[in-house]
């Protein structure tokens, strides 16, 4: 009996071992519904970058639109880009808002852009750590204001996450884009949206040895992004296992459930990397009391650079 349990667990071991060294995969190809529609966007007057510690002294870069008018802004949204993205891909809307009257903030998140390693974080939570941090800056330069959490795609989900946090209280709603609700959400295409492509041999040994306690391979890649050649944009192509987890939700029932701010649903009725018409019995099935918009015409990236997504966003803003 104690030679087979040995057997079998030299067996479990060498398996587990060839998931995670050969279980990877080539990143996908170029997805040009993805890259293209930020080629038509007007860059001028995209503001400089700026930094703010986190807890761990690593500067978090962010972009500030202030708002049109002079004073203290009514509404000052935090935005959430999304994967691979930095905080400079919401410029398009960023100054649509700013236009209203609502001053914007957009960090790199930390694994993304100027802040921290690319496609990797130090430990579990830090994303939610750095989002405390960033929220305290924000509060401080604006007391008086309502915050709004706005996050696209994959920086949605997050977004979500924070909603149904403790941090999530700070905010007055949360306005989430196109969300990225999880690999097993019926708004979700699955392995077929041609965007990301996931090690699953190598996800599936990690999590096993999770579960027993290891965490000595959490920074391995895990998720490729289907970025242009040569990456003229400055994308983060691969995460981590680490930054897979952390950046969206997890349980995007148990969020939405959780959060206290009211939440709103936007998502362009020709999304390539979600199905749309699923995201309101999603939503509802939960929560009947968020409002789903579904914008006719309009694409994943369009609803963050076309201006046709403008008003409905907007008013989600401003609620």
């Amino acid at each position: 009996m104690l030679i087979s349990l040995v057997c079998i667990a030299l067996v479990g071991a060498v398996v587990l071992a060839g998931m995670i060294a050969f279980g990877t995969k080539e990143p996908p190809p170029y997805l040009a519904s993805v890259g293209e529609p930020f080629s038509h966007v007007d860059w001028s007057g995209l503001p400089a970058a700026q930094t703010t510690p986190a807890r761990d002294k690593t500067p978090i870069t962010f972009r500030v639109w202030p708002a049109a008018q002079p004073g203290d802004p009514e509404r000052v949204v935090i935005a959430i880009h999304g994967s691979s993205a930095h905080g400079s891909s919401m410029h398009p809307l960023a100054k649509a808002l700013q236009a209203e009257g609502i001053t914007v903030y957009a960090p790199d998140i930390r694994g993304h852009g100027a802040t921290g390693r690319r496609g990797d974080i130090d430990y579990a939570g830090q994303l939610d750590d750095d989002a405390a941090d960033f929220v305290a800056m924000v509060r401080a330069k604006h007391p008086k204001a309502n915050l709004v959490l706005l996050g696209f795609s994959s920086g949605g989900g997050y977004a979500l996450h924070l909603a149904g946090s403790p941090l999530g209280k700070s905010f007055a709603r949360a306005v989430l884009i196109s969300p990225m609700l999880g690999p097993r959400a019926p708004t979700t295409r699955g392995l077929s949206n041609g965007w990301a492509a996931p090690f699953l041999p190598r996800i599936i040994a990690l999590v096993i040895l999770h579960r027993i306690g290891i965490h000595a391979f959490d920074h391995l890649p895990t998720l490729a992004f289907a970025i242009a050649p040569g990456n003229p944009g400055g994308l983060t192509g691969i995460y981590s296992f680490l930054l897979m987890q952390a950046f969206g939700t997890n349980d995007y029932a148990a969020d939405l459930r959780n959060a206290a701010a009211p939440i709103a649903v936007l998502v362009g009725a020709n999304d390539e990397l979600f199905l749309a018409d699923q995201f309101a019995p999603t939503i509802h099935a939960v929560r009947a009391d968020v409002p789903v918009v579904i914008v006719p015409d309009l694409g994943h990236i369009q609803m963050t650079t076309d201006p046709r997504a403008v008003p409905a966003i907007v008013a989600a803003v401003k609620g």
